[in-house]
C-alpha cells in the first residue's frame, strides 16, 4: 500500500467525522501527521508518507473543519490540540510521535505543551514559536503567492515552497501529489476554515507563550529551508534554542518546502530521530 492509493477513513471525534489515511505497519508509537495552513490529505508528499511508512505506522487527519472533516475550524490552537487529543482517543493510542509541518508544527507545539504525556518525540518542520514576525502577515503571503501563480499560469506553492530555480523541485513535487486517483482525492480547504487558520496564526504571533516550550522535555527535531518565504529561516533556529532537547537541520537552497525538496535526507533523518 502507497500513499497514493491507501484509502481514506473517519473516525467520530467527539461526534465528528474526522477523515485520516494510515499506511506502514511499524511496530512501535505511531507517526501522526499535522499539516499546513489551507492544506488537506492531498498535500502531504506521497514520497515523504512512504518512506517514512518503511518503519512507521503514520497516520495522517484533517482536524475540525478541514477537507472532507465535520464541524468548524478553530480559530485557536488550543482548540486544535484538544482535538487531536480526541483524534487520538478515538484510535485509541495512548501516545504518539508528532510531525508537524507550517501550522501543522504550532499544533505540534500547543497538544505536546498541553498534553505531555500523548507525545514521544516530536518533528517541526518550516514553523515557529509564539511571539516572533511572520505567522500574522501569512494572508497576505497567500494572496501575493496566489496572484504571482495566476498571472503565470503555475500553482502557488511554485513561490509559497520552492526556490525559483530548478532545484528548487516545485513541479516535481507537484507531480506526486497528482498520482493519488480522483476516486478519492479529499475535498479542498473551504474559506471558512482558512480564515479560522489564519486568524489563529494571528493571535500565534502575538501569544507570549514561547518561553513555556522551556518546559518541553521531549526530544525535538527542528527543520527547514535557508529561504523560507513563508516565515524567516532565523524562527526555526528560535525555535530549536527555545526547546531544551532539539536538534536543528537547515537544508540550503530550499524554502518552506525543504522536507519535500529534500525527501529522501529528510525521511532518513526523521526516522534516524525517531529510532532515538
Amino acid at each position: 500500500m502507497s500513499a497514493t492509493n491507501t484509502p481514506t477513513k473517519s473516525v467520530q471525534v467527539d461526534g465528528t467525522p474526522f477523515p485520516y489515511r494510515e499506511l506502514g505497519d511499524g511496530n512501535g508509537v505511531p507517526l501522526v501527521l499535522l499539516h499546513h495552513v489551507t492544506a488537506v490529505l492531498d498535500d502531504w508528499d506521497p514520497a515523504v508518507l512512504d518512506g517514512l511508512a518503511t518503519e512507521r505506522r503514520v497516520i495522517a487527519v484533517d482536524l475540525r473543519g478541514v477537507g472532507r472533516s465535520g464541524g468548524t475550524t478553530p480559530d485557536n490552537f488550543e482548540a486544535m490540540a484538544d482535538d487531536v487529543a480526541a483524534f487520538l482517543d478515538a484510535l485509541g493510542l495512548d501516545k504518539v510521535d508528532l510531525l508537524g509541518f507550517s501550522l501543522g508544527g504550532i499544533v505540534a507545539q500547543v497538544t505536546t505543551l498541553r498534553y505531555p504525556d500523548r507525545v514521544r518525540r516530536i518533528v517541526l518542520a518550516g514553523t515557529t514559536p509564539a511571539n516572533l514576525e511572520g505567522p500574522a502577515g501569512m494572508g497576505a503571503v497567500l494572496q501575493e503567492a496566489i496572484g504571482k501563480a495566476g498571472a503565470e499560469g503555475r500553482h502557488p506553492k511554485h513561490h509559497l515552497f520552492f526556490e525559483q530555480h530548478p532545484a528548487g523541485q516545485a513541479d516535481a513535487f507537484l507531480n506526486r501529489l497528482n498520482q493519488r486517483t480522483d476516486e478519492d482525492r479529499d475535498a479542498p480547504i473551504s474559506n471558512e476554515a482558512v480564515g479560522a487558520q489564519l486568524t489563529a496564526l494571528a493571535k500565534w504571533e502575538q501569544s507570549n507563550t514561547s518561553e513555556d516550550l522551556a518546559a518541553v522535555q521531549q526530544p525535538a527535531l527542528v527543520v527547514n529551508g535557508d529561504n523560507d518565504a513563508m516565515w524567516p529561516a532565523a524562527s526555526t533556529v528560535r525555535l530549536a534554542e527555545l526547546l531544551p532537547n532539539a536538534k536543528l537541520s537547515i537544508y540550503p537552497d530550499s524554502g518552506h518546502g525543504a522536507l519535500f525538496q529534500y525527501h529522501e535526507v529528510f525521511v532518513q533523518q526523521v526516522l534516524d530521530f525517531l529510532r532515538g
